[in-house]
Parts: structure tokens; C-alpha cells; sequence
């Protein structure tokens, strides 16, 4: 009775889009760095984290959560920090949305959710996180999807980085997350006018502190607008 109420209420948050996993104690010492499978799916629809040579058991570590753009997976969704993570000493998430984009861009939330809240759970439990320093980042559909959850769960994200968004559409607000989002001048797949244009504006009508920068260029993350947003995501002591 107990369990399908415990069930009962995750789908009920799920439907929300509300996170219930909470960084904790690591439960072990021993952890493998590198890239590797978090072995939650038996298909391609898997998650992958990435473990920074830097990392310490003893000393909590920065997380960013890494959504992909319609279409992707993992593997492109760890794209734009993969490089970048040793020297930052930061622990990279990747799930991959159960369809071919995330729940939220069909109408509703709910398979996503769950899906990330067992991967997040399991890093926590795995890798000791550092509650004050949680990222959600995503590019194309992942940052609008990133923006939606993140606002949403800003009592457990304190950054939201989105490149590319589209829109946003959180169910509800909670905490006050800083917000990193970039767009492309000549973006031709979201254009810019209707997408981030419009975005940045709203939120900063809300009073969200947002970092928005322009760049001379398409529908793409680069390298250069990757290493600004993970430099605004600045550890908090």
C-alpha cells in the first residue's frame, strides 16, 4: 500500500514536471571516472555520465544535467561541456528523452521526468554533488526543455543554461535560478526574432537575473559561447 502510494505521488510529480531526487550521502567510495553508461535502460535510450579526472569522493562536486536536441541522445547532449569538464572539475548527465524529443514538447510532462529524476537519483547516490551548485543545460528542444524544468525546479537547479530555445513552458516556479541563454543571429530552425527574443524579456519581467548573448552565427553552440556559460556557472560556497 505503502509502494503504490510512494508511486502514486512520483507520477503525480512527474505530471507536474517536478524532480524529487535530492543530492545525499554517496552510498560508495569506489567510483569509476571517465565516460560510462548509468546502465538504467536496456535500449539506446540510456543516460551517460561523464566523471571528470578531478574527481574526489571527499569533495562535493559541481553537476550540470545536459538535455539533447530533437532528434539526439546522449552522447549529443554531453556536446557542448564533454571537452570542457576536467578542466572546470565538473560531473556531466546526459539522459535521452524517451521519444524522438522530450515528453513536454508533445503536450505533457511525464515519462522524461521520471526517467531523469532515476538518473539523477542514481548519481546522487553514486557521486557526492554539491546541492548549491546544480546546472540543467540544453540546446534546440533540450533548452526549452531546460528552461521549463529548471524554472520549475529551481529549488534544486540554481543555473539554467539554454542555447537555442524555442520557447518555455514550466508548470510552475519555484526558487530563482540564474539563467545563461544564447541564440544564433541566423538561426534558420528556431529563428530568433520569435524565439529567444521573445524569451529573454519574459524572464527578465519576472525578475530572473539572465545572461543573453547574440552571436554571429546558425543553430549551434559554439565553442566559444559553451566556455562563457559554464564560466557564469560559478561555484557557490
Amino acid at each position: 500500500m505503502v509502494q503504490n502510494k510512494q508511486l502514486e505521488t512520483n507520477e503525480q510529480a512527474a505530471m507536474k514536471g517536478r524532480l524529487l531526487a535530492r543530492p545525499t550521502q554517496p552510498t560508495q567510495k569506489s567510483v569509476t571516472l571517465g565516460l560510462q553508461s548509468l546502465e538504467l535502460e536496456d535500449s539506446e535510450r540510456d543516460a551517460l555520465i561523464y566523471v571528470p579526472k578531478t574527481y574526489h569522493p571527499d569533495k562535493p562536486t559541481r553537476l550540470v544535467l545536459m538535455l539533447h536536441g530533437a532528434g539526439g541522445d546522449a552522447y549529443g547532449g554531453l556536446a557542448p561541456f564533454l571537452h570542457l569538464a576536467d578542466a572546470a572539475n565538473i560531473i556531466l548527465l546526459a539522459p535521452a528523452s524517451q521519444n524522438k524529443t522530450w515528453d513536454m514538447l508533445y503536450g505533457e510532462y511525464g515519462s522524461d521526468v521520471t526517467f531523469l529524476d532515476r538518473a539523477l537519483m542514481q548519481v546522487f547516490n553514486r557521486y557526492n554533488i554539491d546541492p548549491a551548485n546544480i546546472a540543467v543545460e540544453g540546446f534546440s528542444d533540450g533548452a526549452s526543455y531546460a528552461l521549463s524544468i529548471g524554472i520549475t525546479n529551481g529549488d534544486l537547479f540554481n543555473h539554467v543554461i539554454a542555447f537555442s530555445p524555442g520557447f518555455m513552458a514550466p508548470k510552475q516556479q519555484f526558487g530563482r535560478p540564474q539563467i545563461f541563454i544564447s541564440h544564433g543571429l541566423w538561426d534558420n530552425v528556431l529563428p530568433i526574432d520569435r524565439c529567444s527574443r521573445k524569451i529573454v524579456p519574459q524572464l527578465q519581467r519576472a525578475n530572473y537575473d539572465v545572461v543573453y548573448q547574440e552571436f554571429k552565427g546558425f543553430h549551434t553552440v559554439p565553442t566559444r559561447i559553451a566556455r562563457e556559460a559554464l564560466t557564469r556557472f560559478k561555484p557557490v560556497f
